[in-house]
């Protein structure tokens, strides 16, 4: 069996919506939703599989800046989606069921968000 190579497409916020609308119509899975801290930014990585080929998109977003919920298309979204808040305080706007900060409990508020220290960095 011969596999694709990955691709990742940066899209705009503004896009994410619509682009995930194609993947769900196209019939592909969502496999997961991860969050990093760049500098002063999220990069927020989502992706998708159809018959073995994988696809990734990502958006770039201001540490302050609120993303759309993609649950309403892809419904376990929501567990990823409260993830990222809850580690990372990134806010995202309309998920189909939201903790409001209590999926995950942490002793750090945020601990990958922008005002944590990590062990071994310095404030």
């Amino acid at each position: 069996m011969k596999y694709e190579a990955q691709t990742t497409t940066l899209v705009e916020v503004g896009r994410l919506i619509g682009r995930v609308e194609q993947f769900r119509s196209d019939g592909c899975r969502l496999v997961q939703i991860s969050a990093t801290k760049n500098g002063e930014m999220y990069e927020i990585n989502y992706s998708f599989d159809k018959d073995y080929k994988f696809e990734n998109i990502r958006i770039t977003i201001p540490i302050d800046q609120e993303v759309p919920s993609i649950s309403g298309m892809y419904w376990g979204a929501f567990v990823y989606e409260n993830e990222m808040h809850d580690l990372f305080g990134i806010q995202v706007k309309g998920i189909n069921i939201d903790y409001k900060g209590n999926l995950i409990k942490t002793t750090i508020k945020y601990p990958f968000g922008a005002g944590a220290v990590l062990k071994g960095e310095k404030p």
